[in-house]
């Protein structure tokens, strides 16, 4: 009995070693521009305009680092995916790789968990985007809005996969163009260049100015840490996006070497900004939103609506992908015979329509809890699902430890990019991410998130290793 996953056959049918194409009936209906903006923007989450507030406001200035220390992190975790992926490109990325490496158990409970937390995310995105447009037409309902919004993308998503990379496009092209023109216009404005503005405090002197660059002290940095690191989450979609283009390989390698700039500018510049803009204790950072307050700051006329629209169209974005991943986490995991058959079946345009189906039918059922039973059963699957992305950030680094051996023996030319300093830096990263885990355990904000999601991950993982040693008892059919 084979208990390998399915992995796609190196440049089958395509006369280029450096090309590989879909398997079992994914279609390669990503361009590059697609993929190209799907990594850029991918890293780009609304967290990072609606939560980035409150770390300045708990770490000041010292954010930075904690921003730089997760970045780091996250650059270093996208490292040994990319060496992974553009190897061996599968729809099931990391969730495949661990099936490998380290056993059909860590296959099964990575890729579900992380199917669970972005169902979850359906469900927290479709209700921000709700919110919002509410505000702007009170006459809909949000619970309508959240429906309408969600099944508009199910519907993309139901299309082709090159409407989801289309939509994708626009989704991810406008998070990118704000960012970087907000942080264009912030930095004028930092260096008193920008015509009218009228923000005479702007300066790097706010670095230091309010109580020192560590204002609450060193431990903040930890406490912004926290604050910060789920704001992240979404780099690692492109690894499971590109094994639906028609060159995936270069389309990781691509993305892979572009994270480090991407966190750079996109993160640290823009907070950056906002610190040279404001004090980092401006009541108006946390009571608007750190970015509407640095619009504000320099006199942008209606920096509250625009900066509404922003947040919408990543809402949007992530609702997008979120359905987009969990649907092909789904297939992945189907086509392993982890999830049910169907789940592993496209239709005539080469997308698993039941994976689709089954995954915004449990997006649709998290809405509903969000809005009857907030308090409780939505509050635990939120809770549940928090440290998710942290355990398979986790799993990454473990299964890039094995898998290197792996690809030395079996296919030593394909290692086109390489984690740097193997094995010392991924095991280094793999402590911090284990240090991040466990500060967490002491903080009284986080402690209920990773107890709940620990919880749920060993349950997980116990069904996972059960099935697995079922399999193995099984008597081999004769031939």
């Amino acid at each position: 009995m084979n208990t390998q996953p399915t992995l796609v056959k190196e440049g089958s049918g395509t006369g280029d070693p450096g090309r590989t194409p879909p398997s079992d009936g994914l279609k390669a209906g990503l361009k590059n521009r697609h993929l190209s903006m799907i990594a850029i923007g991918g890293v780009i989450g609304a967290g990072l305009f609606v939560g980035s507030g409150g770390g300045i406001a708990k770490a000041g200035p010292a954010i930075l680092i904690s921003y730089a220390l997760v970045g780091a992190m996250v650059v270093f975790v996208m490292r040994m995916l990319g060496e992974m992926a553009a190897a061996r490109p599968n729809s099931g990325s990391f969730s495949a790789y661990a099936d490998q490496a380290l056993g059909r158990w860590a296959g099964f409970s990575i890729g579900w968990l992380y199917w669970f937390f972005w169902v979850v995310v359906l469900a927290v995105e479709a209700t921000a985007g709700a919110v919002i447009l509410e505000n702007w037409m009170p006459a809909v309902p949000q619970w309508a809005w959240a429906l309408i919004v969600t099944a508009l993308l199910t519907v993309t998503n139901l299309g082709s996969v090159a409407s989801y990379g289309e939509f994708e496009f626009w989704f991810a092209g406008i998070k990118v163009v704000a960012i970087g023109a907000f942080v264009v216009i912030g930095l004028l404005a930092v260096f008193g260049v920008l015509p009218g503005s009228d923000n005479p405090g702007a300066g790097f002197a706010h670095l230091t100015d309010t109580g020192g660059f560590f204002p609450n002290g060193y431990g903040a940095v930890l406490t912004g840490v926290l604050m910060v690191v789920f704001s992240f989450m979404g780099s690692e979609i492109v690894t499971l996006a590109a094994g639906e283009s028609e060159d995936p390989r270069r389309a990781v390698t691509k993305a892979t070497n572009s994270v480090i700039w991407r966190i750079g500018v996109f993160y640290l510049g823009s907070i950056f900004v906002v610190l040279t803009l404001l004090p980092w204790n401006d009541k108006s950072i946390t009571e608007k939103g750190s970015y509407v307050a640095a619009l504000d700051s320099i006199g942008i006329a209606n920096a509250g609506t625009i900066m509404e629209v922003i947040v919408l169209t990543a809402v949007l974005s992530c609702l997008n992908s979120g359905l987009y991943t969990a649907s092909r986490m789904a297939f992945s995991l189907g086509e392993r015979g982890d999830a049910p058959k169907s789940f592993a079946k496209v239709n005539a345009k080469g997308v698993p329509a039941v994976a689709i189906l089954s995954s915004v039918v449990f997006g649709f059922v998290a809405v509903y809890f969000n809005y009857a039973f907030k308090d409780t059963v939505f509050n635990f699957l939120l809770n549940s699902s928090g440290a998710i992305a942290l355990f398979v950030w986790l799993v990454i680094c473990f299964t890039q430890l094995r898998m290197r051996g792996i690809l030395l023996r079996e296919s030593p030319e394909k290692l086109t990019v390489k984690m740097w300093l193997f094995p010392y830096l991924t095991w280094a990263t793999a402590g911090l991410i284990m240090f991040v885990i466990g500060y967490m355990f002491f903080d009284d904000a986080n402690r209920e998130i990773v107890l709940l999601s620990t919880l749920v991950a060993a349950l997980v993982v116990a069904v996972g290793l059960v099935k697995e040693r079922m399999k193995r008892r099984k008597p081999t059919a004769s031939v």
